[in-house]
């Protein structure tokens, strides 16, 4: 299935980035639709990290257009695209240590008008982890169970797209599993797109229904998993 411009959540067009004189992305295209996961791959250093740093505000683009729900957005600060419904899950998770989990869940509130700004009981059903510890420190959980407060975090802002970097990385197996069940529960809501990036081959195929694979900054793939075979992407994503 291709996604066109009338059915995208995101639309990523011709998307440029520069380190001072080093460009990192050249011409980059990515779309991403509600209820569909779209998966970024590649190997360590390609600029997954940084297109999705880029979408969610956080590295300022050099050149290209960012569309969101049909919107062009301009180079706009991270809480103010968070504003428009873009949320970021950070690789490193990037928690609050010194806060309890339900002060670091409150942290999305900024983004909400005053009468949304409550955790919503579902966020426990996703999380139930969360919900025993809401009263520890972020930083007293183990990674896995910060993962899920990041996510978690994230998804307190309503958000229209989801962008996760590297969620599995550093987690043990038994989360890894279950931040899977989250993601298609999330996708099959199809409230959201998702946009994921992972290098963990096994877990991005099974959750996937888009690719985008990236070499040296530039786009060397990109279909609907039902246009692509395994071991054609496994070729792409190992070179």
């Amino acid at each position: 299935m291709s996604i066109s411009a009338g059915n995208a959540m995101l639309e990523v067009r011709g998307l440029t980035l520069h380190y001072g004189h080093s460009q990192i992305l050249h011409g980059v295209d990515l779309a991403a639709s509600a209820g569909e996961v779209t998966c970024v791959m590649g190997t360590n250093g390609v600029g997954k990290t940084s297109l999705i740093r880029a979408i969610s505000g956080r590295h300022l683009r050099s050149g290209g257009d960012i569309l969101l729900d049909g919107e062009t957005l301009p180079r706009l600060a991270p809480h103010q695209l968070a504003r428009k419904g873009i949320a970021l899950v950070p690789q490193g998770r990037e928690i609050f240590p010194l806060l309890t989990v339900r002060e670091n869940l409150e942290t999305g509130f900024s983004t909400l008008p005053k009468g949304d700004r409550a955790v919503p009981e579902e966020m426990f059903e996703l999380f139930p982890v969360l919900k025993e510890m809401q009263h520890r420190r972020g930083g007293d959980l183990s990674g896995g169970q910060q993962q899920q407060l990041a996510i978690a975090r994230a998804l307190i802002t309503r958000p229209k797209l989801l962008l996760m970097d590297e969620p599995t990385e550093g987690i043990q197996p038994n989360i890894i599993q279950m931040i899977g069940d989250v993601i298609r529960t999330l996708r099959d809501e199809g409230r959201m797109a998702i946009v994921l990036v992972e290098q963990y081959f096994d877990f991005a195929y099974d959750l996937a229904d888009r690719f985008t694979v990236l070499r040296r900054g530039e786009v060397i793939l990109s279909g609907a998993k039902s246009d692509l075979t395994r071991q054609s992407l496994l070729e792409k994503v190992s070179v």
